[in-house]
């Protein structure tokens, strides 16, 4: 009986496995005709892009000119600095550099305080030095609008009068102001390198009278400043109600030229063992907080 069972089921088996052949056959086919297509149409792009490659060789260039190349490589450096600058700008706005100045209302007006206001002191027949900071960390335009309104950030090229009032010297600073809008002019300051000091100081007693800032700082003309950088390192010291960023002179006054820190000017602090009255000397960055009146 089994042996006749067995042979009954025999033509079934056969029968599915027959199918199974042939659908497995299908699939191999249409596997094949898939793959060789593929492939035929990776041979053609091959063969247009080895046509294109020799009929710009046979016209004397190359697939990639050295221009070209120079373009790539730029372009990837500026890449990675920009992202670089973004990195810091992060940063900066993580130590709450953007939107960290306060507001105050007075009356019925809102008036928001500025981070930041930057006198950068310059001089007469000294506009290459100018252009040269607008070209790099200044903005200029709508831009520099923009950056005290959003970022809290004021600067001014600081300068005086001539001493013959209204001479080219004074022409030419104010035709340039008109241009560039950029410009804190000294009109009671008279425009001499011996006065720097003084220029200095009527910069900030002008500036603390006219903005209300929680620091205020003076750059010359020669400085590169990384505003970004800036603000990150000033919204650390916030909280302190007074700030003295630059170069302090104290102690002991060195009367011998060998020594490093000789002092010309050391016979001003009489004889013997003499010491500085602790101030403050003009170095290329001076920032202050909580300017007294």
């Amino acid at each position: 009986m089994q042996s006749r069972g067995s042979s009954h089921r025999l033509p079934g088996l056969v029968l599915r496995s027959r199918i199974s052949s042939v659908m497995l056959a299908m699939f191999a086919t249409m596997a094949s005709f898939y793959v060789a297509g593929r492939l035929w149409q990776d041979a053609e792009n091959r063969v247009y892009l080895i046509k294109e490659l020799d009929r710009r060789t046979g016209q004397g260039q190359s697939a990639i000119s050295v221009d070209d190349t120079l373009k790539v490589v730029e372009c990837r450096y500026q890449h990675k600095r920009l992202a670089a600058l973004e990195m810091e700008l992060a940063a900066a706005r993580h130590e709450g550099f953007v939107g960290s100045y306060s507001s105050k209302t007075n009356g019925t007006t809102t008036r928001k305080r500025l981070m930041v206001v930057i006198g950068i002191i310059t001089e007469f027949g000294h506009k290459n030095n100018r252009d040269a900071i607008r070209r790099s960390w200044l903005r200029t335009g709508p831009a520099l609008k923009r950056l005290k309104e959003e970022r809290g950030v004021l600067i001014r090229f600081v300068i005086g009068r001539s001493a013959n009032r209204g001479d080219s010297f004074d022409r030419a600073i104010d035709d340039e102001n008109r241009h560039t809008k950029d410009f804190l002019i000294l009109d009671n300051h008279i425009e001499t390198s011996e006065e720097c000091p003084k220029k200095t100081k009527l910069f900030f007693a002008h500036a603390a009278d006219a903005w209300d800032a929680e620091f205020y700082a003076k750059v010359k003309d020669d400085v590169y400043v990384n505003i970004d950088a800036l603000g990150a390192m000033l919204a650390t010291h916030l909280d302190k109600p007074r700030v003295y960023i630059g170069c302090m002179k104290s102690g002991e006054v060195f009367s011998q030229s060998n020594h490093k820190w000789y002092e010309p000017d050391w016979w001003k602090f009489g004889d013997g063992k003499s010491k500085y009255s602790p101030n403050c000397i003009l170095p290329r960055m001076k920032l202050l907080k909580s300017i007294d009146s």
